[in-house]
Parts: structure tokens; C-alpha cells; sequence
């Protein structure tokens, strides 16, 4: 039966939408889409309030280029910080996870929705959960975070299990939703008589055991550790055999793959949905790992498989390719991934941070020179597009060229040729474009910052990297494989990460994103004592910015001083500013431009506090 529908009034249209900026981070308990189409990806926000009309009409608040979609096919309604989507008699239908929707439903964060070749996929942070009597889903997220909650204080491990008996639809995040009701064969993993036989057979007193709305069992294990978790979920698919014998579980373990209740089971249930029938999987069986050459590139949130799977798809196209994305979300990784998986891969990958290019030097850098062009040109040398001829040109950070670099820029990808400054002939050469930003161009467009032309040029399609704070299921993979690499470098023994460090780092904010997260990851296996990664060897903005925990690292507030603590107010105004610069300067990867940025700093200023502070960008270990 279709879930019943809180229709709107027209005083409730919501007449636009809006995209949001790479790097803009949408506001507290709103809600935004990532849209996913055949050869571009965009984000779109939306209001607290309303119902948007979703398909290829021109009135359509969310418009789908697909053929697919039609005219007038969904309507998104938003109201008292909950997401519904309703069908509306569309003539191909959607999906919600992977399940065909029959009326409307509700949206989590994480939950895909997908029309024709679109995915949509919700984001944000939903409303905090009350607790109720059942143990339905509601009852089962709150008691998991009271866990969590016990867990972090207590230091004790807690795992999660995700049982289902049909393939789970792929998805992006949370807890699936009940479509059109749960076929007869899963009921009965949910009726009591499957919950008794569990209790008796397979589950402790202390075991919490709930249910999904898309109708899996979810079983809490408080005090287990991921291995004893994995043999209590095969004990307990044992005990459903009978009546379930294609039922399969996925295990996930806090803090290993999660810090918070959301995080977690979504960890679980992504884990579930990799297995075989009949087989039990713990959370390293839903990392996916891609060789790109020499590079490897790990992949545990689905939205980030999403998007490669769409690099996959424009790889093979000549088109030029957009990457947009905050400083170090992993822009490079996904330039390179185009041109790896291009027929262009045994071609030269040539990247240029046109940051670093002042006018003086583009024409030189990008299409080479002639001996005796300019004072200094010593020798012949072959431009950027030259070294890259046959393969890939990447153009990281484009939107930090000056409208003159941009005009000769335009000039060669409107006709393919270029001539070296002091030589009178045109060369060719034959190059793939793809560029990346962390610059909304539309607006920089619109500010005349940017060209419009060569917006349009550079964007035929566009991927949009999403940063790390919202990806929680790439955090705890990604510092184990840094702290391992940086430890092998070190010559070290093997290193743990303790829970409270796996908490610290789940609760930073990333400014900085992956490129921060290795950082911090080398500073912690060069400062470790001992075999265990604790938040004290983390780097101190880790621990003090926290993402919500407090000044102490741990939630808690910082001491106060004693009176012989104090020094001038000046010095520590000083020493902070010194300690943000060098900070930005490792997040932005020691290019000045990107630092200045990061902190709001004139880069002129910058520069010159550079000198004062004494600080080296090509050495940010100094103290």
C-alpha cells in the first residue's frame, strides 16, 4: 500500500532551486541533492520548506536532461525537517534504492533516488530522533546512538549487524525505506517467532535487535569486538535458515567503520549488500580499491563509487572534463582516473597548478619557447602542450588564471594550435583537457572574473568531488592506509588507531579534506609513542577544532590557566596566527595562493607575514 502524502498548498511552491558552490558547506539541518546524470554531477540545496517539481519541463524545479524523465515525473516535499518524494504517474517511474516506488516515501540521507540513467542522492543531516516504545527503526537509531554514546565514554568496542534476505538495492548511505510493502519471504525474518528463535539461539540479553522500514533485521552487539560480531551474525543466520535460507549479513564495528549511529549502519548495510547469500562480511569487504597505474585509489563511501563509476563512463569520451571540488577532496585522483581509463592512457598525464603561473611566464610555460625568445631562454623548450601531446593536459586550478592567460587559452583550444614565443611557425598538438576548481565558475562567470566561452569550453562535462566531511565511511579507511604508508616510511612496527584518536578524527571538520587527513596521519605516526595512536599524537588543530568536540579534544572544556600561565595578549595573537598559516600552508600543499585562501588572507599579506613568522612552505615541520 502507498504511504499516505502531506499534500502543500501553492502559498508552499518553491519556485527555484539553487547550486551550491564546491565550496560552500550547505547549513545545519538542510538538505541538498547530488545529482548524478550520464556525463556530469552538480549539487542542488533545498529549502527548509515547500515541494519542488522534478522532470524536463521547463517549469521543473530540479530539470533532468534524460530521456527518461518526464515532463512533470516527481515532486520533492519538505516540511518539518523531513524529505518525501512522490511519484507523479511518470511514464518510466523511479527508484528508491534500487526498489521501484509505488506512491510516495520518505528520504534519509543517503537514500538514492534514480530516473533513467539520474541518480539522485539525498544529503544532509536529518532531525534528531526521539525515542519511542518499539524497537522499530525510530527506537533502533536512538538506542545505537546511546551505545555509541557508552562505547565512547567506557572505551568499550560495539559492533552492528545488518541482516537481509533478498539483494539489498544498491544505495548511498543510511537505512533503506519501505517501498510497497516487504515481500512475504523477508516478513519472515521479522515475525516474533524469527525474534524468539534469534533471542534463544543466537543473541544475549544485552543484543539489541530492531528493524529497518525497508524490513532487514539490525542487531546491536554491545561489547563485541568486529571478529566475535561476524561469528555471533553467523550464529544468528543459522537460527533463520530454516525459513530464511537465502538471508546474509554485514557487520560493521565501531569505531573501526563508524562514530555515530548514521555512519555506522550505513557501514553495515553496504557491507550487506556485498556478500553472497548465506555469508557474513565485516567492513573491509565494502572497500574498493582501484589501480590507476602506480596510483590506488580506496574507495569506501558509495556517492564517491557513484562518481567514479561516472569517469568510468567519460573516460572513453574526447570531451573536455570539469572537477570541482574543495582543496585536496581528491581532484587530481579524479583527473588522472579520465585519463587512465581513456585510450589515451599510454599518452603523457601532464598537470600544471595554474596557481603558481604568473602572466609573465604563461605564454613560455604552456606553449614553450625558442632559444634567445627572452633574456634567460638559454636552450629551446617544449610547452605544456607539447609535453602532453598524444595524451592528457591537467589544468589544476583553472579558475586562479587571469583574464589574460584565459583569452590565450581559449585561442588554442578554438583552433588546436599554438605558437612557441620566438618561433614564427604554428604547431599542433593532440590533447585531452580536464581541469579542476575550487571556484564556482558560474558565479565567477557572472562576476567577470572568469570567461564565459572558455566556461563553456572546459565543462562539457562535469564531476563534482564531494569534500570528506560528507563522506564519514572514507574517514577511518583513509587513516588507516595513510598512518600505514607513513609508518612503512618511518621503518615503524605496525600502529593501532586508538577509539578515542578514530572518534577525534570523525569529529574534525577537514578543512583541508583528504590532503589534511594525510597530513595529520604523518604527523601521528611520526609522533606516536609506542604501538597505539592516541589523540594526543595528533596534530593540535585535529584535536582542538574537533568538528564538534570541544577545546580539549574530547568534548570536554580546557582547563583554566594559572595565573602564571598568562603571557601578553599580542604574543598570542602572534603565535596563533603564525600556527593558521602554517596549518593552511599544509592543507593547500605548501602553494602560498591556496593558503591565503584558506584562512582569508591577502596573499600579498600573506607573503609577507611569510617572512615575519619565517616560515618556509617547502618545510612545514618547523616549529
Amino acid at each position: 500500500m502507498a504511504e499516505s502524502v502531506v499534500m502543500l498548498g501553492p502559498q508552499d511552491r518553491v519556485k527555484t532551486t539553487h547550486s551550491l558552490a564546491a565550496d560552500q558547506q550547505p547549513e545545519p539541518d538542510t538538505f541538498h541533492f547530488m545529482v548524478v546524470e550520464q556525463t556530469s554531477s552538480r549539487i542542488v540545496g533545498l529549502p527548509p520548506a515547500g515541494f519542488l517539481l522534478v522532470g524536463r519541463s521547463p517549469e521543473a524545479d530540479i530539470y533532468l536532461d534524460d530521456p527518461a524523465t518526464s515532463r512533470r515525473h516527481a515532486k520533492v516535499m519538505l516540511q518539518g525537517g523531513t524529505v518525501r518524494i512522490m511519484d507523479l504517474d511518470s511514464r518510466n517511474g523511479l527508484r528508491v534504492n534500487g526498489a521501484p516506488l509505488d506512491g510516495a516515501c520518505a528520504l534519509v540521507p543517503g537514500d538514492v533516488v534514480s530516473i533513467g540513467e539520474v541518480s539522485l542522492i539525498l544529503r544532509g543531516r536529518p532531525k534528531p530522533r526521539h525515542a519511542r516504545a518499539l524497537l522499530d527503526e525510530e527506537a533502533l537509531m536512538d538506542r545505537l546512538a546511546h551505545e555509541i554514546e557508552r562505547g565512547i565514554e567506557y572505551a568499550r568496542p560495539l559492533c552492528v549487524a545488518f541482516i537481509a534476505e533478498r539483494p539489498i538495492p544498491e544505495r548511498s548511505g543510511v537505512h533503506a525505506r519501505a517501498r510497497a510493502g516487504s515481500s512475504p519471504a523477508l516478513a519472515s525474518l521479522l515475525d516474533d517467532a524469527a525474534v524468539a528463535a534469534l533471542r534463544e539461539r543466537a543473541i544475549r540479553a544485552v543484543d539489541i535487535v530492531g528493524r529497518t522500514a525497508g524490513g532487514e533485521l539490525c542487531i546491536v552487539f554491545p561489547e563485541l569486538e568486529a571478529d566475535e560480531a561476524r561469528a555471533a551474525a553467523a550464529l544468528a543466520l543459522e537460527s533463520l535458515a530454516a525459513r530464511s535460507p537465502g538471508a546474509r549479513a554485514g557487520v560493521a564495528a565501531y569505531p573501526a567503520d563508524g562514530c555515530d549511529a548514521e555512519t555506522l549502519l550505513a557501514a553495515a548495510r553496504d557491507t550487506c549488500r556485498a556478500t553472497e547469500p548465506g555469508g557474513v562480511a565485516g567492513g573491509a569487504d565494502r572497500v574498493r580499491s582501484l589501480a590507476l597505474g602506480d596510483r590506488v585509489v580506496v574507495l569506501a563511501d558509495p556517492a564517491m563509487m557513484k562518481l567514479f563509476s561516472l569517469i568510468e563512463r567519460l573516460a572513453d569520451a574526447h570531451l573536455p572534463v570539469l572537477v570541482v571540488g574543495e582543496t585536496g577532496a581528491g581532484k587530481e585522483h579524479a583527473a588522472f582516473a579520465v585519463h587512465h581509463g581513456s585510450s589515451r592512457r599510454a599518452g603523457p598525464f601532464v598537470c600544471v597548478n595554474c596557481a603558481a603561473i604568473p602572466d609573465t611566464l604563461f605564454e613560455s610555460e604552456f606553449f614553450g619557447h625558442q632559444k634567445g625568445a627572452f633574456s634567460g631562454a638559454h636552450a629551446a623548450q617544449a610547452g605544456l602542450f607539447e609535453r602532453a601531446d598524444g595524451g592528457t593536459l591537467f589544468l589544476d586550478e583553472v579558475g586562479e588564471l587571469s583574464l589574460f592567460a584565459q583569452a590565450k587559452l581559449l585561442r588554442v583550444l578554438e583552433n588546436g594550435r599554438f605558437t612557441r614565443l620566438g618561433e614564427p611557425r604554428e604547431r599542433e598538438a593532440d590533447v585531452r583537457l580536464v581541469a579542476a576548481t575550487n571556484r564556482d565558475l558560474a558565479a565567477e562567470v557572472k562576476a567577470r572574473r572568469f570567461r564565459e566561452d572558455l566556461f563553456y569550453r572546459l565543462s562539457s562535462a562535469v564531476v563534482m568531488i564531494p569534500p570528506l566531511r560528507e563522506r564519514p565511511a572514507d574517514i577511518p579507511v583513509l587513516a588507516r592506509r595513510f598512518l600505514a604508508s607513513a609508518r612503512e616510511r618511518a621503518g615503524k612496527a605496525l600502529l593501532a588507531i586508538a577509539p578515542a584518536t578514530m572518534l577525534a578524527l570523525s569529529r574534525h571538520g577537514w578543512p583541508g579534506n583528504v590532503r589534511e587527513l594525510r597530513n595529520a596521519m604523518e604527523y601521528a605516526a611520526a609522533s606516536v609513542h609506542g604501538g597505539v595512536v592516541e589523540p594526543s599524537s595528533l596534530p593540535p588543530a585535529v584535536t582542538r577544532g574537533g568538528g564538534g568536540a570541544g577545546a580539549g579534544g574530547d568534548g570536554s572544556a580546557p582547563a583554566p590557566l594559572r595565573a602564571d600561565e598568562f603571557r601578553p595578549l599580542a604574543d598570542e595573537i602572534q603565535a596563533l596566527e603564525r600556527q593558521r598559516m602554517r596549518e593552511a600552508l599544509a592543507a593547500a600543499g605548501g602553494v602560498r595562493v591556496r593558503a591565503a585562501h584558506l584562512i582569508a588572507m591577502p596573499e600579498r599579506t600573506f607573503r609577507l607575514k611569510l617572512r615575519q613568522h619565517g616560515l618556509d612552505p617547502g618545510r612545514l615541520d618547523d616549529g
